[in-house]
């Protein structure tokens, strides 16, 4: 009884992988640089994310502004203007 869950256990451990993922956890320089690329993805995401979704957002107001929408569109007409102006 007590071996067979024993038995249990050990396979249970080797299908989890625990010991890959126990000397994972003890090696720190592997852990830093996993850490370290895990970063450099997350900020190329943040990046290529915010350049679309500002595009967008730009695509929409010259749109909205070229309506001629009374009161929005000079006020629209003027923010793209400067968001032009320090694109260039």
């Amino acid at each position: 009884m007590l071996e067979e869950r024993i038995e249990r256990l050990i396979a249970a451990a080797e299908r989890m992988r625990l010991g890959e993922y126990i000397r994972f956890e003890s090696d720190r320089r592997r852990r830093l640089w996993d850490a370290f690329w895990q970063g450099v993805i997350r900020g190329l995401g943040f990046m290529f994310g915010f350049a679309i979704l500002g595009a967008l957002v730009i695509y929409i107001l010259q749109d909205l502004a070229q309506r001629n929408l009374p009161g929005i569109s000079a006020f629209l007409a003027q923010v793209i203007t400067l968001v032009q102006m320090r694109m260039q």
